[in-house]
């Protein structure tokens, strides 16, 4: 009975936001992520703070960050959350048309432009009344997968880097190089002197955040001339077009995105590990009938890209 008493005295939205406030610690963004006022926000922390007795952000120059208390608690906001969402989500019949719900995917920028337009295509013709939020992957996200999977639906990210959690295959890509239209030196072929000589565009280096293909031209004693580096594949072609650079590109993105940015795409002069994209998900959502649906539905889009090769 007492721990009634304490939940019938409490406003499940003060969840939502604590969730909210301690992801994005800001009132500012927390505020337009939740689509409320931020008077209404910073209410909503002054209630907090006088329930926990502890001021849960505290400034550190022109940022917050989460005190001790808070860190604790920012690990059971997202399975709180999901706890709830089972609740108020059971119905007696499953029925995706009447669903009201919103999806969080970490997700690069590659597959956002693959997967994602037949994803949201798949949602809108079964699911109108559900919402679909896309966050940019980043190595800290992929590296504490776990974590990041107690307040996202699902991980998007190549096999090789996420272990001990439940998945599901999507679709396979190749990795090509592209250079300019124009370039002056690579004619019809390109070639591992070619590789060797010509400056790159390269993703980020870090270990979870670096393309296995580029990882291989250190293997074959090809150290890459970086001339810039970027956190996404999308910009890639563009900052190729016009200059003599080459890079490491997925082919799907690399056929969709050559015309627009005026770049020609080539077989890698060596063998190359395939691109194996998987779903990642917490399996705390396995019994849920919505989040069940919602993995078929990706599975399901993307069997249109294991059907139809990269290059069509």
């Amino acid at each position: 009975m007492a721990v009634d008493r304490v939940l019938a005295n409490l406003d499940l939205n003060l969840l939502v936001t604590l969730d909210a406030l301690l992801r994005e610690r800001n009132v500012t963004r927390t505020a337009e992520h939740l689509g409320v006022s931020q008077p209404a926000v910073s209410g909503a922390l002054a209630r907090l703070r006088r329930h926990f007795g502890d001021p849960l952000l505290t400034r550190a120059g022109n940022r917050y960050e989460l005190t001790p208390l808070a860190a604790r608690v920012a690990v059971l906001t997202g399975p709180a959350l999901a706890g709830v969402r089972r609740v108020f989500d059971a119905t007696a019949e499953f029925d995706p048309s009447r669903l009201d719900r919103e999806f969080t995917l970490v997700i690069s920028d590659y597959a956002a432009t693959i997967l994602g337009p037949l994803v949201t295509r798949e949602i809108a013709r079964l699911a109108p009344g559900v919402r679909l939020r896309l966050e940019q992957t980043t190595p800290y996200a992929v590296d504490h997968a776990e974590a990041t999977l107690r307040a996202a639906d699902g991980l998007i990210v190549p096999h090789g880097f996420v272990t001990d959690l439940p998945y599901l295959d999507l679709f396979e890509d190749r990795w090509v190089c592209i250079v300019s239209d124009d370039h002056p030196e690579v004619g019809d072929a390109l070639t591992l002197e070619h590789l060797a000589d010509l400056p790159w565009v390269m993703y980020v280096d870090r270990p979870t955040a670096f393309a296995p293909a580029a990882r291989q031209l250190r293997m074959l004693g090809i150290e890459a001339r970086v001339d810039a580096a970027v956190d996404g594949f999308v910009q890639m072609p563009f900052l190729v077009a016009g200059t003599r650079r080459v890079a490491l590109i997925q082919e799907r993105l690399a056929r969709l995105l050559a015309p627009v940015a005026g770049v020609r795409v080539f077989d890698c002069p060596f063998e190359v590990v395939p691109v194996a994209e998987a779903f990642w998900w917490n399996p705390m959502y396995r019994t849920d009938p919505a989040h069940t649906w919602f993995r078929d539905l990706i599975v399901n889009a993307a069997a249109s890209l294991r059907r139809r090769p990269a290059a069509q």
